[in-house]
């Protein structure tokens, strides 16, 4: 199913220029204003390399502007452009019909519990991921 849902996601956004993860990017930019770097990393989850590699693209396409931090120069702090703002109002279209085309056939009940499902689905990976040699015995689910 993940790897359906990639593989639509990414049919959606070629139109608009954009690759699997950019996305998230321009997202999370346009929820929280500008960002360094290290920050959007941490946020998406994310490699800084690929971070990187991701907003020097979308800058040569006009969606963003890295420049020097003002606290540490060393740091490139990211925001949106006119352009990176109106595409990720085209974005957030975008998700709206994927998620309608995933839930179609669903009942209503069912629905309305996605969301409460998938936050602990990734609770359950995030805790996972935060303890890479542990040994993975069953947490306790979380209450939806």
């Amino acid at each position: 199913m993940s790897l359906r849902h990639r593989a639509r996601a990414a049919a959606l956004l070629a139109p608009l220029g954009l690759q699997t993860g950019q996305e998230a990017l321009l997202l999370e930019l346009d929820r929280t204003g500008p960002r360094i770097q290290a920050q959007l990393s941490d946020a998406l989850g994310v490699e800084p390399p690929s971070i990187t590699l991701m907003t020097r693209k979308l800058e040569t396409l006009g969606h963003v502007r890295r420049t020097p931090a003002p606290a540490d120069k060393r740091a490139r702090l990211v925001e949106l452009t006119d352009s990176g703002r109106a595409l990720a109002g085209q974005v957030k279209q975008l998700w709206c019909t994927l998620a309608q085309e995933t839930v179609t056939g669903l009942p209503e009940g069912i629905v309305a519990q996605l969301p409460c499902l998938l936050n602990t689905l990734t609770g359950n990976v995030d805790s996972r991921r935060a303890e890479p040699t542990a040994r993975y015995a069953p947490s306790a689910p979380r209450p939806c």
